[in-house]
């Protein structure tokens, strides 16, 4: 399984993600220019230039016309995604942690960090108003029953906004009056990421407590566990196959400090069902902080810190294997 290697960024990786078609890869870095990638040969297609910093988050609407990005600059902002202009900044009091667009596009929202005595936030926008227009809806994290969110994602039918924290819960907030609907708390570190299965009837977080886990979508109700020697910064949920592909290690200032298997790499492959880890994929020089399934299953990407991107095409045999269950 030789890798295309993807080298535009100076600095560490902070996500990377597909459009819907596949066609597309859309890498952002600490380097403060997210770029984007043809996915069959790697060539780089274009950057979009404007932050002043790390961008933390990046994604593409349904049709590939937009692209929203959130950056330690305290901005987010929106560009056309054909030729790579800023088409609005949206201000923001603290740091921006996570952004994503709505299912339908219209609408996109934010996150951002307790900074400077601002309380975290989450903003929605509709992307048909001008940047200085009243949000749509916008609100406090309670802070007394939970702290920031580092990652987010719209619910089914932009029905409700899900928000994993950097102290390990999950919440459901109401998109319409910003009311906070239930959360849980399963993990106890950190959330670091949090992606869908292809139908979004579940979701699967990755967390600095060395676990990935598996939650149904509008309840919250944890499913499944997949645990691992080290943090785990991002995990996926294959779109064809019952596999989860889960990546993390030790930060670079620890490994020294710890075990010397902690230090390792690897994207791990694990039974979605059966919770078994049955692959290990090694490559990067540093932590993985980002994973993504191609749209059709039959490859994957992972950035890392040490800002290479590697999109892996599979060979016939991750195909071909089937787990032996025991009767």
């Amino acid at each position: 399984m030789k890798p295309l290697i993807l080298q535009g960024h100076e600095r560490s990786i902070t996500q990377i993600k597909y459009n819907r078609e596949g066609d597309l890869l859309f890498t952002a870095a600490k380097d403060s220019q997210p770029n984007v990638w043809f996915t069959i040969n790697g060539e780089r297609l274009g950057t979009y230039d404007g932050h002043r910093g790390t961008v933390w988050a990046i994604d593409v609407n349904w049709d590939s016309t937009r692209v929203l990005t959130a950056g330690a600059d305290q901005t987010s902002k929106l560009w056309d995604c054909e030729t790579g202009a800023c088409v609005t900044t949206y201000d923001t009091k603290s740091s921006s942690r996570s952004a994503n667009f709505s299912y339908c596009g219209n609408l996109l929202e934010y996150t951002t960090d307790r900074q400077m005595k601002h309380e975290p936030m989450v903003s929605v926008h509709d992307v048909r108003e001008p940047a200085d227009a009243t949000p749509a809806l916008q609100f406090n994290i309670e802070t007394k029953t939970m702290s920031k969110p580092m990652c987010s994602l719209w619910g089914p039918l932009d029905e409700y906004i899900i928000t994993g924290h950097d102290d390990g819960t999950l919440a459901h907030w109401d998109t319409k009056t910003g009311q906070l609907l239930h959360s849980v708390r399963e993990h106890t570190a950190l959330i670091r990421d949090m992606q869908f299965n292809r139908d979004q009837t579940m979701l699967i977080t990755a967390s600095k407590d060395k676990t990935a886990k598996l939650f149904d979508t509008a309840t919250l109700r944890h499913l499944k566990t997949y645990k691992t020697d080290r943090p785990v910064n991002s995990a996926a949920v294959s779109p064809t196959a019952l596999h989860v592909v889960i990546g993390g290690g030790q930060e670079a200032m620890e490994v020294t400090t710890t075990s010397t298997r902690v230090g390792k790499f690897d994207a791990r492959f694990f039974h979605l069902v059966i919770e078994e880890e049955f692959g290990r994929v090694k490559g990067h020089f540093g932590p993985i902080n980002s994973l993504a399934f191609h749209p059709n299953g039959k490859s994957y990407s992972s950035g890392a810190e040490d800002g290479f991107v590697r999109v892996h095409n599979f060979d016939q045999n991750y195909f071909d294997y089937d787990i032996e269950y025991q009767r």
